[in-house]
């Protein structure tokens, strides 16, 4: 009966993954830190927060920092079932041209400092295909904006929560916390 306890300490280093980050992110949203902390999110947090928050029609989520301030989202997405899920059910047309799994995968620059950041959107693939202009409009506002309505991209945002700045390293990210 070995195979019991190894399934669940396997299945226990992700949860404990995801329960430590979601931890951090209950710290920093309380906003109790103390001015100078400075807490550290894994490559591996990142991965588990993804995994377990991704929307319906999202899945085999992953995320990367290959360089300093640069960070790499992909997933399997089904743009038409990510739509149904928002409470949007595309249109005849609009599911004829969504629906359908199809790999995607957005590099954007990160920077931040006196309590803001940017999101400059990179380069944006979708079935290996590179989206820009018009098209990659149509998609931040039919599919980004509905999940996140706050979301700010390629503008300065405040961090909120006393977040002096994010450090976007390829080994951690580090959140500090200020004022």
């Amino acid at each position: 009966m070995l195979v019991i306890p190894v399934l669940f300490a396997g299945l226990g280093l992700a949860y404990d993954a995801y329960t430590s980050v979601r931890q951090k992110f209950d710290d920093i949203s309380s906003d109790r830190l103390r001015p100078g902390t400075l807490l550290t999110i894994s490559p591996a947090e990142l991965n588990a927060y993804a995994a377990h928050e991704a929307p319906d029609g999202v899945r085999q989520t992953h995320v990367e920092i290959p360089a300093p301030g640069i960070a790499k989202g992909s997933a399997i997405v089904d743009f038409a079932r990510l739509r149904t899920s928002q409470g949007n059910p595309p249109g005849f047309l609009l599911s004829m041209l969504l629906s359908g799994e199809r790999p995607v995968s957005v590099t954007a620059r990160i920077r931040s400092a006196d309590g803001h950041a940017t999101v400059e959107v990179q380069q944006v693939q979708i079935g290996g295909m590179e989206i820009e202009g018009a098209t990659l409009d149509f998609l931040i506002q039919n599919f980004l904006i509905p999940l996140y309505p706050d979301a700010a991209v390629g503008r300065p945002f405040e961090l909120g929560h006393h977040i002096q700045k994010l450090d976007v390293q390829p080994a951690a990210v580090g959140v500090m916390i200020g004022r």
